[in-house]
């Protein structure tokens, strides 16, 4: 399964850590990351990844991929700026939101609107985002919901 985890570029080391444990986690449990593929919690989300097996993927908002951050795998280059949230979101099954600005929030919006399952770890409270603790529990959370969401489209 494919897990867009979307939040702040810039953020403190506790925000980062929490992003690392939740890459650790996606990689041990063999998902892919998807993310903006720059800093702060995308950065974190990869090294956690990275550390485990993981496979990462970085949507990156620029036209170079050598931007990435050094735990992006796959560096796609979009030149789209902050549209290119709508594929970061439009290339996983769930996403998990961590911290976050209106960058953060136009993601988990577009999220919703695909129907897909949304936990969130200290970012913002709106309906249809399960607001979580741990890491575990938000993977969990996307794990369960997007097995729902297969199930009923067979």
């Amino acid at each position: 399964m494919r897990v867009s985890v979307i939040g702040g570029s810039s953020v403190g080391e506790q925000h980062y850590d929490l992003a690392r444990d939740v890459g650790r986690l996606l990689g041990k449990r063999g998902h892919e990351v998807v993310c903006g593929g720059l800093g702060g919690v995308m950065e974190g989300v990869c090294r956690g990844a990275i550390e485990t097996g993981g496979h990462t993927i970085g949507v990156l908002p620029g036209e170079d991929r050598a931007a990435a951050n050094e735990y992006v795998e796959t560096a796609v280059a979009t030149g789209l700026g902050n549209a290119r949230n709508a594929l970061v979101v439009l290339n996983s099954d769930g996403a998990i939101a961590i911290d976050g600005s209106t960058g953060t929030l136009s993601e988990i919006a577009l999220a919703l609107d695909r129907g897909l399952a949304v936990a969130g770890l200290d970012t913002y409270d709106i309906e249809g985002v399960e607001a979580v603790e741990t890491p575990e529990k938000a993977i969990e959370h996307v794990e369960r919901e997007a097995g729902h969401r297969y199930e009923s489209e067979r």
